[in-house]
């Protein structure tokens, strides 16, 4: 049984990043490199985006073909250069009419370290945010436009025909999840972001659980409650520490690390009876408490491929000393230490290409930046799914884009 209901991105021969439709004009092609330190006294040589397996290499470097969406290059060989760039160029001319606009969505510092990367784009004409922020105007990083409302599919196809925009890259998981980058995909409207149906992975987390069940993904062991009694008579059995999580999109906060049986019932009771997530709580998953050390790792995804981009760590919980309850992240640094080369490959193995590939074959085929979060576990030293997010992190976005020394279009 799928467990997805529709497919929007076709499949390609090539490494695919954006949706479009197949008349529109394709962006210049560049490879990326992140420097491997944000200190500024660093020596340490960048990184290049590159594949681990001289196949995939090939076909990522396959000719230019007609497809939905844009492909990025990598390098064929560890030992090939990776094209050294200042900021501001990408090693290659770019005709003024190659140059787009293009429009992020979002109001954060992601959307922010997003415009900052871009405007150093010579792919890029010039950047519009919406809604933005004030620093972000006062940066001239981009032009904010905070009268557009990015829930209205509908207005935001009609700025982007109005004002010629060629390119939307879509900060925050809310509108994928609620279909703007399918609305944008069918008004021909080059987009960075997946579809509903694939941003599920964030916007359901039995979903995704059921997905790591049904692919073998390492993942805590879990059960989805919709009743409280349940829920808590499970927790009994299964003692503390133990971890209780919204279903739905709760802006980071809606998980609960309970250490005592109180805590845990009073996080059931407040999602499930309360309804402080409303209906996004309307499910908990209660799981497994893993102990080990947090960290994310970030992959580009075409729907059927997958190349590891970096990964970085953030900080959640809101007090000193890691204490309090968790936030979307008080702040993050790049490259997280524990996930050595070894780490991440183990990572790619056995949960990215397996997600990738478990997608696809449930006909919603996810394009664009899979992050996932991860538990590096104590015990086995062997990395496990928490989560998955269907963007860029934030505050994670923010020390990746100022580690990427080359354009990222």
């Amino acid at each position: 049984m799928s467990l997805c209901t529709s497919n929007l991105h076709p499949s390609s021969s090539s490494f695919n990043l954006f949706s479009h439709n197949n008349n529109s004009p394709k962006p210049s092609l560049n490879s990326l490199r992140l420097a491997t330190s944000t200190s500024p006294s660093s020596s340490v040589a960048p990184l290049k985006l590159s594949t681990t397996n001289q196949a995939l290499r090939s076909r990522f470097l396959s000719n230019r073909i007609q497809s939905r969406q844009l492909w990025i290059r990598c390098a064929t060989s560890e030992s090939e250069p990776s094209i050294s760039v200042a900021p501001g160029c990408n090693g290659g001319a770019v005709t003024a009419e190659e140059r787009v606009i293009v429009l992020v969505i979002g109001g954060g510092g992601r959307e922010h370290a997003l415009c900052h990367a871009l405007k150093r784009s010579p792919s890029c004409n010039s950047v519009l945010c919406a809604p933005g922020n004030p620093g972000i105007t006062s940066s001239g990083d981009a032009a904010c436009v905070p009268d557009l409302d990015v829930t209205d599919s509908s207005a935001v196809i009609s700025f982007c025909q109005k004002h010629n925009v060629g390119l939307v890259v879509v900060g925050p998981e809310v509108p994928l999840v609620a279909g703007l980058a399918n609305d944008l995909v069918s008004a021909d409207i080059l987009t960075f972001g997946p579809s509903s149906q694939a941003a599920a992975l964030e916007g359901s987390k039995n979903f995704m659980k059921n997905l790591c069940h049904k692919y073998n993904i390492p993942t805590a062991k879990y059960k989805t409650f919709s009743d409280a009694t349940a829920a808590k008579e499970y927790i009994q059995e299964q003692g503390v520490p133990i971890v209780i999580k919204a279903d739905g999109l709760a802006a980071g906060k809606g998980v609960t690390v309970a250490m005592e049986l109180e805590e845990a019932f009073e996080s059931v009771d407040s999602m499930l009876v309360k309804g402080v997530f409303g209906a996004a709580g309307c499910q908990v998953i209660v799981e497994e408490f893993l102990e080990g050390e947090e960290a994310s790792f970030f992959a580009l995804v075409d729907g059927e491929n997958a190349i590891p981009l970096e990964s970085a760590q953030d900080h959640k919980r809101v007090g000193d000393g890691d204490t309090g309850p968790n936030t979307g992240g008080m702040g993050a640094y790049s490259p997280a230490p524990v996930l050595t080369k070894e780490v991440q490959d183990v990572v790619m193995e056995s949960i990215i290409h397996p997600t990738v590939k478990g997608m696809a074959e449930e006909g919603c085929k996810f394009v664009g930046v899979l992050f996932a979060g991860l538990m590096i576990e104590k015990k086995s030293g062997l990395p496990k799914l928490i989560e998955f997010n269907v963007r860029f992190g934030d505050p994670e976005c923010q020390v990746l884009m100022m580690r990427l020394e080359s354009s990222p279009t």
